[in-house]
């Protein structure tokens, strides 16, 4: 049965991957960051670079979702727009699932 939109297998999948998509996410994130920090800049620009990457980062949802049922397939889609998954991870979730969030990601890409 959907609540929401959702169906449960869809939530208790997205409730299982989230943790590892998101600390996938910060791992590559930090990598980033040593890069800014391993530059050749002065430690100021690299301090002030580093602290307007991390400002912006934080706010994705792949360091941040509410773990809400109601905001699964918005989270997916902002997961996917930020580069944090890819569709093939969805492999396993409904196809109903995927195709709205393939059709929202689109939307979202022409809208930025």
């Amino acid at each position: 049965m959907a609540i929401n939109g959702v169906n449960e297998k869809d939530w208790k999948l997205f409730r299982k991957m989230l943790p590892g998509w998101q600390e996938a996410y910060m791992e590559k994130l930090c990598r980033e960051y040593a890069e800014i920090l391993s530059s050749s800049s002065n430690a100021s620009d690299k301090f002030w670079e580093l602290e307007k990457k991390i400002n912006k980062d934080k706010k994705d949802t792949g360091v941040s979702a509410r773990m809400s049922r109601s905001m699964m397939l918005e989270n997916i889609t902002s997961l996917l727009l930020e580069g944090a998954i890819t569709v093939d991870d969805l492999e396993g979730f409904s196809e109903e699932l995927i195709e709205i969030v393939k059709k929202w990601a689109r939307f979202g890409e022409e809208n930025e």
